[in-house]
């Protein structure tokens, strides 16, 4: 196991009418400013228990903050945010309005574009912000992450700065999702987590029957949330394993890979693709491509995770593989590029850019243009 320093100062507030908690975690001295996506939050009936919860709270509203939060969006919050000298940010909704509001609180108190902070990859400052969190699926809620979008420029970047002060989650407000955006939901929760785990063995066995256990259950609840989506012991279950998959606590010591997201984030950026279903699109073309490198891991995966005992480790692997493109498919998303009609043309793009920009990625660092030239083909 490596060496590492852990802290999550993020205060994790769960379960069924914690939104009314609200009024006691935010000081009512604050400057505070809540953020928004397209509304649903006041179809599902989250708005108006917010809203009830901050009665004695002065605040404002900023609304519209896209999937993939756009910096175009962000810089007018930005700019209201210095205007009204907000000094506290709730994000209510899912994870892409609190990676927007991520950036919103660095850039109140940067006095440059903030597309810099984005392209510089990390800001320690910025005002204090929290969550109401209604989708899971990004872990945004308890880690100091975001990953923001230039519309211009078609690109698409990770952004450091610091954790939410608290999060709210109640799993009652899942109820209303579409099918899909659970189903990327967990895609993303469960790729989160693959990509911490599957690198390379013997490093931590405490970090990966963690690991294991995220993924043993998002395959066990899976099936039946499809099924009934308004079981509140499976949301709570579903919500909890995305935080968990992201909130540092099974990365502690051992190697990470992220290529999957890499990619993933380049195809969301050059076709507006849901994120999840990119890397559902990406992950076991990675794998598969890079199997001799993780072959010990993937082993390991075949065996506890999919239960294969085939005594031939490349059968194995294969069909470890096999399975878990089939769960991606059980969540009705696509596993081939073909199925979106991305050709050579993307393949090539992203590769290039990879190469430009002398981007390695993977837990060895020798994922280069080339290789993900080869990851794509793999993914046809």
């Amino acid at each position: 196991m490596n060496n590492f320093t852990f802290c999550n100062p993020t205060k994790l507030v769960f379960g069924k009418g914690q939104i009314k908690e609200l009024e006691n975690l935010i000081p009512k001295n604050k400057n505070l400013m809540l953020t928004f996506g397209s509304g649903s939050v006041k179809e599902n009936g989250v708005y108006s228990q917010v809203v009830a919860a901050l009665k004695n709270h002065a605040f404002i509203e900023f609304w519209g903050i896209e999937p993939n939060p756009k910096i175009e969006t962000l810089k007018k919050a930005i700019q209201l945010g210095k205007e009204k000298s907000i000094d506290f940010i709730l994000s209510v909704g899912g994870g892409s309005c609190l990676d927007g509001t991520k950036l919103i609180a660095a850039g109140i108190k940067y006095d440059g574009d903030a597309w810099d902070l984005v392209l510089n990859g990390y800001f320690a400052d910025g005002i204090d912000f929290a969550s109401v969190m209604t989708l899971p699926a990004t872990g945004s809620e308890m880690n100091r992450g975001a990953v923001i979008s230039n519309a211009e420029t078609k690109e698409k970047y990770a952004f450091y700065s610091r954790y939410p002060v608290f999060s709210i989650l109640d799993p009652e407000t899942t109820y209303t999702l579409p099918d899909y955006q659970i189903a990327c939901g967990i895609a993303d929760t469960f790729i989160h987590v693959t990509e911490q785990y599957l690198t390379y063995p013997n490093q931590s066995r405490i970090m990966d029957r963690w690991a294991e256990g995220i993924l043993q259950t998002l395959i066990e609840i899976a099936p039946k949330i499809k099924d009934n989506k308004k079981d509140y012991d499976l949301m709570a279950d579903f919500m909890l394993s995305a935080t968990m998959a992201l909130n540092d606590f099974i990365r502690m010591g051992v190697a990470e890979d992220w290529a999957t997201h890499q990619i993933g984030h380049e195809i969301t950026a050059l076709h507006a693709i849901t994120h999840g279903e990119t890397l559902t699109m990406v992950h076991c073309g990675l794998l598969k491509t890079m199997k001799e490198q993780k072959k010990g891991k993937l082993l390991q995966y075949a065996e506890r995770i999919w239960d294969i005992s085939t005594e031939n480790d490349d059968l194995k692997i294969e069909e470890a593989l096999n399975k878990t493109e089939a769960f991606f498919k059980s969540l009705g998303l696509a596993t081939r590029l073909g199925e979106k009609n991305i050709g050579d043309d993307t393949i090539s793009e992203i590769a290039n850019r990879f190469t430009t920009y002398g981007r390695k990625a993977g837990e060895g660092r020798n994922i280069t243009g080339e290789v993900v030239r080869q990851i794509l083909e793999n993914c046809k």
